[in-house]
Formats: structure tokens, C-alpha cells, sequence
């Protein structure tokens, strides 16, 4: 009966966010999945907050992501697809610090359990053009910060499926302690530059949570993917600090052009580092199948740029 009301009121969400007759063709062809096999049914906003959760709940709970692999999630557009995947949801899993806005439009009437992952993260500010003030949401590309998500996934697996309780607990410490070797790892090879190479210099500002927990320091052209046309103020403030730091390498992040990146590059002379992965994972065949993966590529491609390495193929 539950999930029936949750269909009756997503079916109105719908109807309201697309025209009568796309609303229509959608609702005549979408119905709920009707599962029966008795595991937790979790939904999450984007790629790395569902490969989190699957490592977490193991074999009792399938995930799914509203965004898919190489998706933009920053002004991403909820289709009436989209809705229907919370029909049979027992728990949304979202980042939070501001950064689904774009979805909690269309659920905050939908009666389904949310768990915002990011609660308990010391939240970091934008200190810079419109978005100042407002904090970063990009707090899971820190192993650090990335065991407090791990920690929210296992206590509101335990509260819907008590029955599993040792096996979340396990499942998450085991996930945790492998968070804890890419942040042992992450912080060793930052102490292994010299300290005029202990810069990051990427598109977004996407690494404020790494770089704070590594002693890097950041620089970015734009806060957030939502501001993709760089400024000439946004330009000339990441060149100048190139420059002036003598930064050897710059990035960028696989879901926008690198195009700004490139102007940098060539009026400083910096070299293009190679391609980081911030907002989603890549296919399982790609680079990083997985948000381990992505944290390892990401630490690889920024310590052999930053040192003059070969680019890091992004392999695991």
C-alpha cells in the first residue's frame, strides 16, 4: 500500500514537471519493478554515492543512481524516468551541501527515508565569485571525509535491516580501512614533492577536501561545473597564481571541456597533467569503474604531473 501511494503521488510530481501529453506516454510505459526477493531497495543521486552503498550493503541491498556514468551532476535535469526509480525505494542516499537541488524539487513530497551522506563532513566555503559563502559539496573526493559517508550508508542499512547489522559493520570496516590506505597513501606522496610543487590548479573547484586533508594548495577557474564559460577575472586570477608559483602541471575534470585549462597552459607554459574524475565513475571497462579507483587514479595523475611523470594511464 505504501508503494502505491508513493506511485499515485509521483505520477502527480510528473504531471506537473512535463506536458500532459509526454506525461501521459511516460506513465502508460513506466510501472513499478515490483521486487520481491526481500532486499533493501537504495537509491542514490550519482555514480560514486551508489558504488559506495553497494560496498557497504554487499548482497542484501541493490543500488541503483538516478545519474549515470559520465553524467553532470551539478545542473543535471531529473527525467520522469527518473522519478519512477523512487517508486520502490526504501532509502535515498544523497550527498547534500547543496549540491542536488535539481532533485529534491521533485521528491520533497515523496514518502521515502533520505540520508543525507555528507552529515557530520566540517563543511568547507566557496570563497570565491557568486557561489561565495556557499559550501563546497565535494567533500567525498576525500578518503578522510569519505569514511563519514561510509559510516551514514551503515547506520541507515542497520536501522531498515537489522537482521544484517554484523554484516553492514563488517562490510563498512573493511571499506574503511581500505579509505584509510589512500589517504595514508594520498599524504605520503605530497610529502614526497618539494613544497613549490604542492599546488593544484584544476577546472573546478572540485579538490578543496583533498587538497585540505593532503597540504596541497588550490586554485581552480571556476567553483562549481554549474559555471563552465570561464571569465577573463576567473582566467587572469588562475594564470597569475600559475605564474607566480611556478606551478609545473594543471588539470582537468573528465565531464567538462578542457578548453579554459588549455589557455592556461599555453600562457604559462604549465604542462596539461591529464585528466582527473571528480562527479562520475566510467564504465566498468574504463578508468574508474569504481570511487577506489577514481581516488587512485586521481592521486597517480596529480603526483606524476606535478613531478614530470609519465600521464597515469588510470588503470587499476
Amino acid at each position: 500500500m505504501v508503494r502505491q501511494a508513493r506511485r499515485r503521488r509521483i505520477a502527480a510530481l510528473i504531471s506537473t514537471a512535463v506536458t500532459l501529453a509526454v506525461g501521459a506516454s511516460m506513465l502508460t510505459g513506466c510501472s513499478s519493478t515490483g521486487r520481491d526477493d526481500g532486499k533493501l531497495q537504495a537509491l542514490t543521486t550519482f555514480t560514486v554515492l551508489a558504488d559506495m552503498a553497494r560496498n557497504v550493503g554487499g548482497s542484501h541491498v541493490d543500488v541503483r543512481s538516478i545519474t549515470k556514468v559520465g553524467a553532470e551532476i551539478h545542473g543535471y535535469e531529473p527525467t520522469p524516468g527518473d522519478l519512477h526509480k523512487a517508486v520502490d525505494a526504501d532509502v535515498i542516499l544523497v550527498n547534500g551541501l547543496n549540491l542536488e537541488a535539481w532533485f529534491e524539487r521533485f521528491i520533497r513530497d515523496i514518502d521515502v527515508p533520505r540520508v543525507t551522506l555528507s552529515d557530520g563532513v566540517a563543511p568547507m566555503s566557496i570563497t570565491e565569485d557568486a557561489y561565495a559563502g556557499k559550501p563546497n559539496p565535494h567533500a567525498w573526493m576525500s578518503p578522510r571525509s569519505a569514511r563519514v559517508y561510509v559510516e551514514n550508508i551503515r547506520a541507515a542499512f542497520t536501522r531498515l535491516d537489522p537482521a544484517h547489522a554484523a554484516e553492514y559493520r563488517r562490510n563498512a570496516q573493511r571499506y574503511t580501512d581500505e579509505l584509510d590506505a589512500e589517504d595514508a597513501r594520498l599524504r605520503a606522496a605530497v610529502d614526497s614533492l618539494a613544497p613549490d610543487q604542492r599546488a593544484l590548479v584544476s577546472c573546478e573547484g572540485a579538490f578543496s577536501y583533498l587538497a585540505r586533508d593532503a597540504g596541497l594548495t588550490e586554485r581552480y577557474i571556476w567553483p562549481v561545473n554549474a559555471e563552465q564559460q570561464a571569465t577573463p577575472q576567473q582566467m587572469r586570477r588562475t594564470i597569475d597564481f600559475v605564474d607566480e608559483r611556478r606551478v609545473p602541471a594543471v588539470f582537468c575534470e573528465s565531464t567538462v571541456s578542457d578548453a579554459p585549462m588549455q589557455q592556461v597552459h599555453r600562457a604559462t607554459g604549465a604542462r596539461m597533467g591529464g585528466t582527473l574524475y571528480v562527479d562520475s565513475l566510467s564504465e566498468p571497462d574504463g578508468p574508474v569503474p569504481t570511487y577506489l579507483g577514481l581516488i587512485r587514479h586521481d592521486i597517480a595523475t596529480i603526483i606524476d604531473g606535478l613531478t614530470g611523470k609519465e600521464q597515469h594511464s588510470g588503470t587499476e
